[in-house]
């Protein structure tokens, strides 16, 4: 495990309405600028963890915290930096890698040749992390695909985990009939999917490009403005976003067809709580999961569901309330 002093790119050139309880590029940005509670947050430490092929980037906050720690697992385009409202809001010792193909962890390519599962390689990456810093068990949280990543690790590695928060994802999507798994990718992920073959001038024109994005609009915060600084790859006038499209396909027909989340929902470890946005990736409603009975039904694993309201898919994690949610249901 190496400790990151430096900005240097990685091998690179709870107020909710229903509950229900069943027993490279450019200078990596600081977050500690920001107003509020985190001026007093600083930003995360960083390390690179050794993995199979690589490094993974990893950010802790609250290092020397006692309890057992909360790993966290981003969405499909994001990375650790996701997490900064969690900080805020929580004293706990927080984890968080950006996952392969993310963030500074974007030198190795995701296994598929074979039918190699590419979620089964997160989940044992996230061993490594657990490993590189000592931790035997951890609190699982998951946002996104990073919940669909989190059950597979649970699945493959039940000692390593206290408990799992699925966050607004894990559970299967409602696709239309007959949709190939490679246009579910920009079927669900509308813009998002589409920024990804974007080159932007400045990161400011990023940072704009998001500000019209539904979910952000209107919204001025100096953490969204590191995330999304931190994402960029490349040199001015050629600035990209670190994920590219291939990685999100594969990892997202993964989660959708693939036979290891298939595994891990049937066994889904107990505790395992879910949360879900009041809205969707652009804002919209219905959200991605609009009938929660209907999932506790099918799930019965499930032992708290939650519909967090007043957030959508991104702001379930990266806002205060959303936050707030999350630490009350893996606290």
């Amino acid at each position: 495990m190496h400790e990151r002093g430096d900005d240097a790119p990685n091998n690179e050139g709870a107020d909710g309405a229903e509950d229900h309880d069943a027993g490279g590029g450019i200078e990596e940005p600081s977050t500690s600028g920001a107003i509020g509670p985190a001026n007093r947050e600083p930003p995360p430490a960083r390390t690179d963890v050794p993995v199979p092929g690589g490094t993974l980037r990893v950010g802790e906050w609250h290092p020397d915290a006692d309890g057992i720690p909360w790993l966290l697992v981003h969405g499909v385009t994001a990375s650790h930096l996701a997490w900064a409202w969690l900080a805020r809001e929580t004293t706990a010792r927080l984890i968080a890698p950006d996952l392969r193909g993310r963030g500074r962890s974007t030198a190795m390519p995701l296994p598929t040749a074979g039918g190699a599962s590419p979620l089964a390689r997160h989940a044992d990456d996230l061993v490594a992390v657990l490993d590189a810093k000592a931790i035997d068990r951890a609190v699982v949280v998951g946002h996104s695909m990073g919940a669909f990543v989190s059950l597979v690790l649970a699945d493959r590695h039940p000692n390593r985990i206290d408990r799992v928060v699925l966050v607004d994802g894990g559970l299967p999507l409602d696709l239309p009939a007959g949709m190939h798994p490679r246009d579910a990718v920009r079927h669900v992920l509308g813009p998002t999917a589409a920024r990804l073959d974007m080159r932007f001038a400045t990161a400011r024109a990023y940072r704009d490009f998001w500000r019209a994005h539904p979910a952000f609009t209107g919204r001025e915060d100096p953490l969204l403005d590191a995330y999304f600084a931190y994402d960029l790859r490349g040199t001015p006038g050629q600035l990209r976003p670190a994920t590219t499209f291939a990685t999100v396909e594969a990892d997202s027909i993964d989660q959708n067809t693939g036979a290891a989340i298939a595994r891990a929902r049937e066994r889904m470890p107990r505790p395992t709580a879910l949360l879900v946005a009041e809205r969707g990736l652009r804002g919209e409603t219905p959200p991605l999961y609009p009938d929660l009975a209907a999932l506790r039904t099918a799930h019965p694993a499930l032992t708290t569901t939650r519909r967090v309201p007043h957030v959508d898919h991104y702001s379930i994690v990266m806002s205060a309330p959303g936050a707030r949610a999350v630490v009350h249901a893996a606290g």
